[in-house]
C-alpha cells in the first residue's frame, strides 16, 4: 500500500494522527505530516486504512504501486 497526504487540503482535524499516529504525526500548528515516502507495511495498513476512511477532507488518498504507474502497450 502506498499512500500520499496532501497537506493543503488538510483541516488538522487530527483524526489520521489518532488511528496511525507514527505515520501521521501533527506538526506545531496541529496538521498531519505524512511520516517516510507513504510506502505502509502491511502490518500498518489496517490503521492507515482507518486514517484514509476517516479523513473527513479526504486529504490521504492511496496511490497505485510503482509497478503499475507505467502503461503497459
Amino acid at each position: 500500500m502506498r499512500i500520499r497526504l496532501d497537506r493543503t487540503v488538510c483541516d488538522g482535524f487530527g483524526v489520521c494522527a489518532r488511528h496511525a499516529p507514527t505515520h501521521f504525526p501533527l506538526d506545531d500548528w496541529g496538521y498531519a505530516v505524512l511520516d517516510g515516502d507513504g510506502d505502509i507495511a502491511p502490518a500498518d495498513q489496517p490503521a492507515v486504512t482507518r486514517a484514509l476512511l476517516d479523513c473527513p477532507v479526504h486529504a490521504i488518498t492511496e496511490r497505485p504501486d510503482s509497478d503499475h504507474d507505467e502503461e503497459q502497450p
